[in-house]
């Protein structure tokens, strides 16, 4: 037995070594590109001819200069385009960024009263500056991609001129676009899309957690500024009971513990459900189906809010129906006393929940080769032993991914808490306005837009440690599940 456990122990060390020997190959494999792209640059700048060269401050010129003139004129519209840019707005913000603006909009004084108008003299937004000086140093960035790309792209046909071989020429283009990188072309305008709308974003709000940016620096009446690891070294903060870092790792906790319960309830719940739906005998099966899709067709926030009223202490349903029929003599917190209000929620997200994995593990349950069973009962197996030989196995191999969704899914769960129990209750021990039942997703919101709080800063500062956690235990299960390193056994 002993033995046996030490096995685990080393492999379960080798494993974590692995993990961690592929993460150094892979930080190792990103610094390689960096150099070989210095290099190529390099080789580029120093064998290339005086077309080649010219390119370096006429981009495009290498494409004109050899057949190409959709590149060239794409390539010279971009340099174009990027020119007047950083000469009208980009050099603007660009120069604000690493102060985020030192004048400050002051009201316009009255020479007669006396008294401010409602008027205000030019001044810097710091929020303005940072959104779009950190925008204008990602379209740099795409730029110098682009810039050192058709510097490759001149040297290239260069080379094929060299050598007399064919170079591509538009008619040519045109066809690849809809042929061999019709993907690419199709892919354009949605990946615009998720840069705009996800990426700047993204990065907007990881700047954020760098400032001190907070409803006492709102602009245009105040300024805010850089403050470096200010914010992170605040959450983290342990001193004394109240301090903001005590409640981050409570919350942390209860959030991972919710995700656990809650994936894990629903998941099994939804199986059993649907072994129950599917086992031979079971008349209207399709009945029974309908029924529980009615809860996925009726809006989460309206379920939730039917539910919560349901609950509530003082005019609840069920406490006032327990009330006549003389079960209780006092109003049952149900949503407002802590433990009880934690395990209402995960029951609650079970009958919300449930449907779904019961609609995903129906449809496998009927792919599991009837073979199986039949060898099973023939060796004298019972339901219980089919079940957690044949059964769970087979539908975990083919749900991994979907439970990994699912765990992080939960963790970001902010309809069930908020709308059941808005986070509380509140508690002493925990920093307003954080809450029992909060989630590190309904936390930032309320000290961020909710109440009159505005934590900007900090809630950004969450947002990345949420973020974090996240891709970390993603990546982790992900690259360890049997659906990706045994996916060739999937019969």
């Amino acid at each position: 037995m002993t033995e046996n456990i030490g096995t685990k122990t080393v492999k379960r060390s080798n494993r974590f070594v692995r993990w961690l020997a592929q993460i150094g190959d892979s930080f190792v494999s990103f610094f390689k590109k960096i150099g070989n792209f210095f290099v190529g640059l390099w080789q580029t700048v120093r064998y290339g001819n005086w077309k080649t060269r010219l390119s370096l401050l006429i981009m495009g010129f290498g494409c004109f200069a050899y057949g190409q003139p959709l590149r060239g004129a794409l390539y010279l519209l971009l340099e174009i385009g990027f020119v007047l840019f950083m000469v009208f707005t980009g050099s603007y913000y660009l120069s604000k960024f690493g102060t985020l603006g030192t004048n400050l909009s002051e009201p316009v004084i009255d020479p007669i009263t006396g008294l401010p108008t409602n008027e205000r003299t030019p001044g810097d937004d710091s929020l303005a500056i940072l959104l779009f000086g950190g925008a204008t140093i990602m379209i740099i960035l795409v730029f110098v991609f682009m810039y050192v790309k058709q510097l490759k792209n001149a040297y290239e046909n260069q080379t094929r001129s060299e050598f007399n071989m064919p170079i591509a020429n538009t008619k040519k283009d045109l066809r690849n676009m809809l042929d061999k990188n019709f993907h690419a072309t199709l892919l354009a305008l949605p990946t615009a899309g998720i840069v705009v709308g996800t990426v700047i974003p993204l990065v907007f709000m990881i700047l954020i957690a760098f400032t001190n940016y907070d409803n006492e620096h709102l602009t245009p009446n105040n300024l805010f500024t850089w403050v470096g690891l200010d914010n992170f070294k605040h959450l983290f903060d342990m001193q004394g009971d109240n301090a903001l870092g005590s409640t981050f790792f409570k919350l942390l906790g209860w959030t991972l513990l919710w995700a656990v319960l809650s994936t894990v309830t629903t998941y099994i719940g939804g199986m059993v459900l649907a072994i129950l739906i599917n086992k031979k005998g079971v008349r209207f099966k399709k009945i029974y189906r309908g029924f529980f899709v009615i809860t996925i067709a009726v809006p989460q926030f309206v379920s939730l809010l039917v539910v919560s009223k349901f609950f509530s202490t003082e005019n609840g349903l069920v406490n006032q129906l327990l009330t006549s029929w003389g079960w209780i003599d006092n109003n049952i917190r149900w949503l407002e006393e802590t433990n009880l209000a934690r395990f209402m929620v995960v029951l609650i997200n079970m009958w919300i929940g449930i449907p779904y994995s019961m609609l995903i593990t129906s449809g496998i349950l009927m792919n599991i080769p009837e073979e199986l069973y039949e060898s099973a009962r023939i060796d004298g197996a019972g339901p219980v032993k089919t079940f957690f030989k044949i059964t769970l196995p087979y539908m975990l191999f083919v749900t991994g991914p979907y439970l990994l969704t699912q765990f992080i899914g939960n963790i970001n769960n902010f309809n069930v808490i908020f709308l059941l129990t808005g986070g509380g209750p509140t508690s002493s021990d925990l920093v307003a306005p954080a809450g029992k039942t909060d989630l590190l997703i309904t936390w930032l919101y309320n000290i961020t837009v909710g109440g009159s709080y505005g934590d900007y800063k900090t809630g950004s500062v969450i947002g990345i440690l949420v973020f974090i956690v996240c891709a970390v235990f993603s990546l982790a299960v992900y690259r360890n599940t049997s659906a990706v390193k045994n996916e060739e056994d999937f019969q």
